[in-house]
């Protein structure tokens, strides 16, 4: 899991560069068209034997990740991206933190709560449209939670993936249908595209769909704490983006709730998928 989340936080920070000549939104549906069609093409999955329930456990991953993704891009193309994923996190967290209601959590979640505050502090650099977006993505990223356990409990190896994000391409497609005259016509800008598709959907998903299919929801929404430090960390190196010492205030806060509602989501009972 720690894998996948560097490679798309890397991406993430990557595909930026591409966000002034096709805008964030043609930018996320180029990367689902590009990246479903890499794994459609490797897994060939036997559509024809799946069932219902895998049908619609595709289609709601698919959904998820096409408006986490939206919504992520838009964020961090307003705002810097260690701060884009720390507010997001917020909604892992919460699935995490409510799945077992007691006071601990409830502590928790306001130190989570703290932790974010300082980061998109009054008076800071953030615009409250980035911290809209991020917010939403975050209500995404916990649905995606849930959708990734189940397609991965549902099929076998990489189809369930395949599906899911050619399901993503479809709802995003109209997106990129302005910009792909220009894409096409510039290599450099495809490539950037297709480098960014490859690192996010195929090998960062992939690596977070083998983990999420063998954990439950609330343990899996603890582990992602540590994407608002790598995010953090990318986004100094790779875009130059300054820390804030309320930034790194905020981040402890974050990583600290998560660790800390770890040690009780762990014991949780397993989630029995039907």
């Amino acid at each position: 899991m720690a894998l996948g989340a560097a490679l798309i936080q890397w991406s993430a920070a990557i595909v930026t560069h591409v966000f002034g000549v096709v805008g964030p939104s043609a930018t996320s549906a180029w990367r689902f068209l590009i990246g479903a069609v890499v794994l459609m093409s490797f897994t060939r999955p036997h559509l024809r034997s799946w069932t219902r329930q895998q049908w619609m456990g595709a289609l709601a991953l698919g959904a998820s990740v096409a408006f986490m993704n939206q919504c992520f891009y838009q964020a961090i193309a307003r705002i810097p991206l260690g701060a884009a994923v720390a507010i997001e996190y917020l909604g892992p967290f919460l699935v995490s933190a409510f799945g077992q209601r007691s006071s601990r959590h409830l502590a928790f979640v306001g130190l989570a709560g703290l932790g974010v505050l300082a980061i998109a502090r009054p008076g800071g650099t953030l615009n409250l449209g980035g911290v809209l977006f991020a917010a939403g993505s975050g209500l995404g990223w916990a649905s995606y939670v849930f959708a990734a356990h189940r397609v991965g409990g549902q099929a076998e190896g990489f189809g369930g993936l395949a599906v899911s994000m050619a399901i993503a391409a479809i709802i995003t497609l109209p997106m990129s249908l302005g910009s792909s005259s220009y894409v096409v016509g510039h290599p450099f800008v495809l490539g950037r595209l297709a480098v960014v598709a490859v690192m996010s959907i195929v090998l960062g998903f992939g690596c977070e769909l083998q983990a999420l299919r063998r954990l439950k929801p609330s343990v899996a929404g603890v582990l992602f704490a540590g994407d608002p430090a790598v995010a953090f960390v990318i986004g100094l190196i790779i875009l130059s983006q300054a820390i804030h010492p309320w930034d790194l205030v905020g981040l402890v806060c974050v990583v600290v709730a998560g660790a800390g509602v770890t040690i009780d989501a762990a014991n949780a009972k397993p989630v029995i998928i039907q």
